[in-house]
């Protein structure tokens, strides 16, 4: 069997690949008593008096609603949240199996912004914070930012956030190998949805000063025409230097090349046409920008991408499990800029100055470091940035 039709088959014999497990054992009428009707009320009581005990005396403190709309399952598009839920179940045992979050799959059947946003915002109370998953761009950045404004828990897009911290924790060890600063550096990400956005504005945060976004229709300039509200506010802080033009006169002289667009986009004389030592990420998936033999053999330094196959697997798994770990165990308010920025750091620092190289700048998915070294150093900044409740 192929890969394909192993993992069909496995999907029938799984019938879903999560279960709900009872932590309260009831085999006799006293435990019944207490964990249900009439010892049960005592809690009901107590979270009536006093909001924050929801966390204490529920799973609540540990679990994580996994929402979709269905309109940007992997690279299958728009295919419908019933049709998304294997992605959301799987996302689950990812959060269970990396950090011991319990996490559960909403599939939404809305892909208005204001129903999704009101129904998500309805079912928060339940959860200790939510995961957004597979949400079309633009309308993914105003649902999260609308629930941001009126949650009291985290809310997290990890096709944004996600993505753009393993991204920048590769690029901040990539640039130890290829010895060049990250402020003097030129990046250019050619895929400017909701995975691109998220890194350009990471990779600011972190201090890229020269950074070009391009997306199917050339580069992104202030100024231009029909730019979307998400495109209108990347234009003014990127692309410093105005340029216009396809991918190809974008990547001229630039030092970073970061992909999260289509197969095939990019070809060897992009590559050689870049500066000196390119780093060189092309992450469509399963099919990159441009392979990585051919990136290589045309002169990249450093090639990651997002395939467990290559080396240097750029991996969304190595930032979601830990992040919301860090943050539910200090009960934060939110995932703030600087909790990312420590989740990148923390990604890249276990990857040793001994151990650096073109081959070998992240740590694998299985290092069982991972999951801890990003929760502790996400729980320390929510500490310090103050989104921390406890």
């Amino acid at each position: 069997m192929d890969k394909k039709e192993q993992a069909l088959r496995q999907h029938y014999e799984w019938a879903g690949k999560i279960e709900v497990v009872s932590r309260a054992k009831i085999e006799n009428s006293e435990q019944l008593s207490i964990a249900y009707t009439p010892g049960v009320a005592e809690p009901c009581l107590a979270i009536r008096d006093d909001y924050e005990k929801s966390f204490e005396l529920t799973r609540r403190w540990n679990m994580v609603a996994v929402i979709t709309d269905g309109s940007a399952i992997l690279g299958l598009g728009d295919i419908g949240p019933e049709a998304g839920m294997p992605v959301m179940e799987g996302k689950c045992c990812l959060f269970k199996e990396f950090a011991g979050v319990d996490a559960f799959p909403l599939c939404i059947r809305t892909q208005d912004v204001d129903e999704l946003v009101r129904t998500i915002y309805l079912i928060s109370g339940s959860f200790g914070g939510i995961n957004l998953e597979d949400i079309a761009a633009p309308r993914c950045f105003e649902v999260e930012r609308k629930l941001k404004e009126i949650c009291d828990i985290p809310v997290f897009h990890d096709d944004q956030h996600g993505t753009a911290i393993v991204v920048a924790a590769a690029v901040l060890n990539a640039l130890k190998v290829v010895k060049k600063d990250i402020d003097k550096i030129s990046v250019v990400i050619n895929g400017a949805g909701s995975a691109g956005c998220a890194i350009a504005n990471h990779l600011l945060a972190l201090g890229v000063r020269n950074l070009t976004l391009v997306d199917r229709f050339g580069i992104i300039c202030e100024g231009m025409e029909g730019l979307n509200p998400a495109h209108e506010e990347m234009s003014k802080k990127t692309n410093p230097e105005h340029r216009t033009g396809t991918l190809a006169d974008a990547m001229k002289g630039a030092d970073v090349f970061i992909g999260v667009s289509a197969p095939g986009v990019v070809s060897q004389d992009m590559i050689r046409s870049m500066a000196d030592r390119p780093v060189v990420f092309p992450m469509a998936n399963p099919v990159p920008e441009i392979s990585r033999d051919e990136a290589l053999a045309a002169g990249a330094a450093v090639v990651g991408t997002g395939r467990s196959d290559y080396p240097n697997q750029i991996n969304n798994v190595l930032a979601f499990p830990g992040i919301f770990r860090g943050a539910l165990d200090v009960r934060a308010k939110d995932i703030n800029d600087a909790m990312k920025m420590a989740a990148s750091y923390a990604i890249a620092g276990l990857v040793s100055d001994e151990e650096l190289s073109a081959e070998y700048i992240m740590p694998k998915a299985f290092d069982p470091r991972v999951g801890k070294a990003v929760a502790e150093a996400v729980a320390k900044a929510a500490r310090e940035s103050g989104s921390a409740r406890k």
